[in-house]
């Protein structure tokens, strides 16, 4: 290689080479960047709008959240209010149906030889549940003397009746009725023991009112005697007395007051023999009644419901029209009406 020979210029070789200026680098680059800044900064805005934006989607919709909770929560109050509502108005109706409608009968005395010594006195009485039963408007109720008469119209079936020149077509419907309820009640009336009542409240120890009651009922010249027991409730203010004699209530059967002296106080307490009571021979018994009939057909009319209540009892106890006499009638003109039935004896 011969290295005295001249170099050679790289434009001889086809390669040019143009000086750079490294300034004019230096500020497009800068452009380039301050532009890159630009878009980023849009994309940050864009992205705190639309985080915004949630925030406040969420926001709504935990508002939405606690609403519709809140509402859930009423809704099922009100749920359980209506139930217990329904559930307290059907027991009420129950018991005023089983305890109001009662009918109580005496029945008779009991052996009293092995309560000599404390001399009570012993009875039995039958109670039933008289047996309601809905009555329909323009329905009639027809109960007969006579068991056969109503037996017999039930199989006709059908009756033309003549209500103030207008004949009306009634027709015989089977009913039922609930069961009833029937049981013994065996009572027992103490012949040494009352009850006493409304004993007066007084800022005394309960020893000393007992004291009291007994100092009171002492004096036999009121129709007490020797006391052996004394049992106050201060907070019921009643009181058990319990006498020595046996026999001695009965001063009391029909005494239903009693004079109560304290602290030179006159009070008048109520008294009554002290009785127990015994529920036996609970049972069911079924509602058929074999003498009376369901009649329904009859339209509106201008009658009141009494004159059209003796048209259809006149109809019904000729023997003509195969009628027989009549215990009781009747006529729902208006409305919803009910009747009772009781068992026969």
């Amino acid at each position: 290689m011969d290295f005295t020979s001249p170099p050679l210029s790289l434009k001889d070789n086809g390669f040019s080479m143009a000086p750079t200026d490294p300034f004019d680098s230096s500020e497009d680059e800068m452009e380039r960047l301050e532009e890159e800044l630009k878009k980023w900064k849009k994309r940050l805005e864009a992205a705190e709008k639309a985080k915004a934006d949630l925030l406040l989607c969420k926001s709504n919709a935990m508002e939405e959240n606690v609403k519709a909770e809140d509402g859930l929560i009423k809704l099922k109050n009100l749920q359980e209010k209506q139930h217990k509502e329904a559930v307290m108005s059907r027991d009420t109706h129950e018991i005023n149906k089983e305890v109001a409608e009662m009918k109580l009968k005496f029945a008779h005395m009991e052996d009293t030889k092995d309560n000599y010594q404390d001399m009570n006195t012993q009875c039995v009485f039958g109670v039933t549940t008289k047996i309601p039963f809905r009555l329909d408007q323009n329905q009639v109720l027809l109960t007969f003397e006579d068991k056969e008469v109503a037996q017999r119209l039930i199989k006709i079936g059908k009756h033309t009746v003549n209500l103030d020149n207008k004949t009306a077509d009634l027709r015989v419907m089977p009913f039922t009725l609930e069961m009833g309820i029937k049981f013994k009640l065996h009572v027992t009336i103490s012949g040494k023991k009352i009850s006493v009542s409304e004993v007066p409240e007084l800022l005394i120890p309960g020893d000393w009112m007992r004291d009291k009651l007994e100092l009171n009922f002492y004096k036999s010249e009121r129709g007490g005697g020797e006391v052996e027991n004394v049992n106050y409730d201060k907070q019921s203010r009643t009181a058990v007395i319990t006498f020595l004699r046996p026999g001695a209530t009965n001063s009391f059967v029909r005494c239903t007051e009693y004079p109560f002296v304290v602290n030179g106080t006159w009070y008048r307490l109520p008294v009554s023999p002290d009785t127990n009571v015994k529920l036996e021979n609970f049972q069911l018994y079924c509602g058929i009644s074999k003498k009376t009939i369901l009649l329904e057909g009859i339209k509106e009319m201008e009658d009141d419901e009494e004159s059209v209540q003796d048209m259809i009892k006149i109809h019904f106890q000729k023997p003509n029209n195969n009628g027989g006499e009549i215990e009781k009638i009747k006529y729902a003109s208006k409305g919803v009406t009910w009747v009772c039935f009781e068992e026969d004896t």
